[in-house]
């Protein structure tokens, strides 16, 4: 890739144009972070065209004054990087070879809309995907309409590894709890496979109030994070076993008649079958399944029983094969505990009246593609809950996409639009997903920074970043209504995703096409927007003003509100999975880490848990910054002292990890501690060096995905393919 030739901010600006705004006066705006899904409020100032300072809001409802270096540092680096991709470039050359020229908005937009309309012609609109981190963002609402305007329900999201399994088990439930714990009144906080020191500010400096006051702080994890060090009771179970400790949690509650009579009554369906199930769950037993002594399962559901309890859950117990029924164990025991939409508990999602979230535009009706086109989007004959037109965002199963690429089954996709995504890094079987890249007629990448995503891309596009854009939020922990406004105008020829959605609508219009303004009827940002605000009643100019809206709202409204499940009320048994054929009440299932047998032990003795969360990165972003670099340099592993001398390795070694069911290896730095368990190599994801040789980047040596398969076990509900707790052998490099 040809390197910005300018390197000073002030350069930037005068070659694009930004003279007279850079002359303006100092201006604060009050706008959120959206680096991750926290989003703190923040007062962002900007000089001369450039954001110089960012104050944490300590007025925000959600936030209230929390906020990380990923905001501080990580958003406004990535917006003034000198190697930000700041106009739209086409392929000179093969791919991957690093080729390329900068060309017209109208060029590119061009070239995009008739390439996808051939390939639409030759194999028909189902050949055509999109793939995005998720629908939580416009980005992911303006993409799906956008394949949608070209006929196909076709489209990836990262949530299969990234709290899909937590939002299948909530929706299945009927709970619609999400990120709405009630932290500041509880008497007791659950945290389970969730490390907020590291992931959420938010809600960390919240624990550690909750933990001030007198709170009860349960960490269930196997590693020892901040919130281990904390908690008053720390129970490390084995991978993958959590389950069973909520279901003997569950089944003492129960014996003991400290179960929430009356709400387990009137709006829970299946107790008795519930009741059944964890009678064979005592503590005893999951004290032999998860390694976690008895007396300490019993003591946590004491204090759990006692309330008002909240239960804090993470990624940790999610990106795996067994994820929903992990989850549904302990979101039934939030259900029968009366822990439910109560002060100190878990709130409800809460919303103005007349307010439309970005995930439920993509169900509304008007928005929709035919039935019988829906019904055939990739992985909805197997995950029906999860992709289609019954499914949660209705996305595709990615790794089914990908051998859909590779071999035309059940039907050939031929091009790909990715945005605001690197998929190269973040999907395991990293090699596979090169592969299926480069075999696609037309790749199209919108982007900030030239990833390994990018370099095997037909058309790169520059995207604004959450600087330059505008967006509005739900948020369940304050609740309230949050926006991200822009602190000035895009740098360079950056546009926003909704932008270019919208643009290509416009194209397609012209050649013919005029359906596809049905899917993307908005002609600006701040008209779709004022769409998603609705009747509300919120000023839009008041929560540009604050940079949040509160609303009224009331707790244990379940009249009112009701639960989306088929029996109306929580569904302990499960009327929907029991129609599909599965279990349809919470259980524990071994996964290939714990169903180990003696010859798979001799040749992969160790399990790899990955998803580690680190405070400098987000996924794969920011690896092109120094600051984060300085922090965290290189991919590290964490091994137990007794498991690094067994291997003859100390900190800073180099090792190799193989797994039992990918035969590619990944490259990562020891780090010797007591904080993760012995035979366990504990790491991050989303590894790769914008220095390493393109087009890989190191994609396929430093990064995890490398070592790991898309098609391993699956969760039979969202399809979710073991990440977590793999087998695998360590060589010393």
């Amino acid at each position: 890739m040809a390197k910005t030739q300018v390197n000073d901010l002030d350069a930037i600006f005068k070659v694009f144009g930004y003279d007279r705004y850079m002359k303006t006066k100092s201006t604060t705006v009050a706008s959120t972070c959206w680096e991750c899904s926290t989003h703190c409020g923040g007062l962002f100032t900007t000089e001369q065209g450039r954001v110089t300072g960012i104050t944490p809001n300590i007025k925000h409802p959600a936030s209230r004054g929390a906020f990380c270096v990923k905001g501080l540092r990580g958003l406004p680096e990535l917006t003034y990087h000198p190697d930000r991709i700041l106009r739209p470039m086409r392929r000179k050359g093969k791919r991957g070879q690093g080729n390329w020229q900068t060309i017209t908005w109208d060029e590119a937009l061009d070239e995009m809309c008739e390439k996808f309309l051939t390939v639409q012609k030759n194999y028909g609109p189902l050949s055509l995907c999109g793939a995005v981190s998720n629908a939580h963002f416009s980005r992911g609402v303006s993409l799906a309409l956008l394949m949608r305007a070209f006929g196909s329900p076709n489209w990836m999201m990262n949530q299969d590894l990234c709290g899909g399994c937590r939002a299948l088990s909530d929706k299945i439930t009927g709970l619609n709890i999400n990120n709405g714990e009630d932290i500041e009144n509880t008497q007791c906080a659950l945290i389970v496979g969730r490390n907020p020191s590291a992931a959420d500010p938010t809600q960390w400096l919240a624990i550690k109030r909750a933990k001030k006051r007198g709170a009860k702080i349960i960490t269930i994890d196997p590693a020892r994070t901040q919130s281990a060090v904390i908690s008053d009771l720390w129970l490390q179970p084995k991978l993958g076993t959590d389950a069973s400790i909520a279901l003997a949690m569950m089944n003492w509650i129960i014996s003991k008649d400290l179960y929430d009579h009356k709400f387990v009554k009137d709006w829970c369906h299946g107790f008795q079958d519930l009741t059944e199930r964890v009678r064979e769950y005592t503590p005893e037993m999951a004290a032999q399944i998860s390694g976690v002594k008895a007396q300490d399962i019993i003591t946590a559901a004491q204090w759990y029983a006692k309330g008002p309890s909240t239960f804090i859950s993470g990624h940790g117990i999610d990106a795996f094969s067994a994820g929903v029924q992990t989850y549904r164990s302990f979101h039934t025991m939030v259900a029968i505990s009366g822990n439910l939409d109560r002060v100190g508990g878990n709130r409800r999602i809460k919303k103005p009246a007349g307010f439309t979230n970005y995930i439920e535009v993509l169900h509304k009706p008007e928005f929709r593609l035919p039935i019988e086109i829906e019904e055939k989007t990739i992985g909805a004959d197997r995950f029906p809950l999860w992709a289609g037109p019954k499914g949660w965002q209705t996305a595709c199963h990615n790794p089914s996409v990908i051998n859909a690429v590779l071999t035309g089954k059940p039907y050939p996709v031929r091009a790909m639009y990715v945005t605001g995504v690197n998929i190269v890094v973040t999907y395991p079987n990293t090699k596979k997903t090169i592969r299926a890249l480069k075999s696609l007629d037309y790749l199209c990448v919108g982007t900030h920074m030239m990833t390994p995503t990018a370099e095997f891309a037909d058309l790169v596009l520059p995207k604004t970043t959450g600087l330059e854009d505008e967006e509005i939020s739900l948020e369940a922990n304050g609740p309230c209504l949050s926006v991200v406004q822009p602190s000035h105008p895009p740098l360079g020829e950056a546009r926003s995703d909704f932008w270019i959605a919208g643009e290509i609508i416009k194209r397609l219009e012209r050649r013919g096409h005029e359906q596809a303004r049905s899917f993307f009827p908005w002609k600006t940002k701040r008209e779709f927007n004022k769409y998603l605000l609705g009747d509300s009643g919120i000023n839009y100019d008041n929560l540009l003003k604050k940079g949040y809206s509160r609303f009224n709202y009331e707790l244990g409204n379940f009249s009112q509100d009701g639960f989306r499940t088929s029996t109306g009320k929580i569904e302990l048994f499960s009327e929907t999975l029991n129609a599909l054929g599965l279990d349809p009440l919470p259980n524990f299932t071994a996964t290939s880490g714990n169903a180990r047998n003696r010859e798979l032990i001799e040749q992969f003795p160790f399990l790899l848990l990955t998803g580690a969360r680190e405070k400098a990165y987000h996924h794969s972003r920011f690896r092109e910054q120094a600051w984060a670099r300085k922090v965290a340099p290189d991919p590290w592993v964490q091994l137990h002292p007794d498991t690094a001398s067994h291997l003859g390795v100390k900190t800073d070694d180099w090792i190799l990890i193989e797994t039992c069911d990918n035969p590619g290896k990944c490259r990562l730095k020891v780090k010797v501690t007591d904080e993760t368990m012995k035979g366990i190599a504990r790491t991050g994801m989303g590894w790769w060096y914008p220095e390493a040789p393109g087009p890989e980047h190191g994609a396929l040596d430093i990064n995890v995905n490398a070592a790991l398969s898309y098609d391993g076990p699956k969760d039979p509900v969202t399809g979710s393919s073991d990440i977590r707790g793999i087998p695998c052998r360590i060589l010393p490099v």
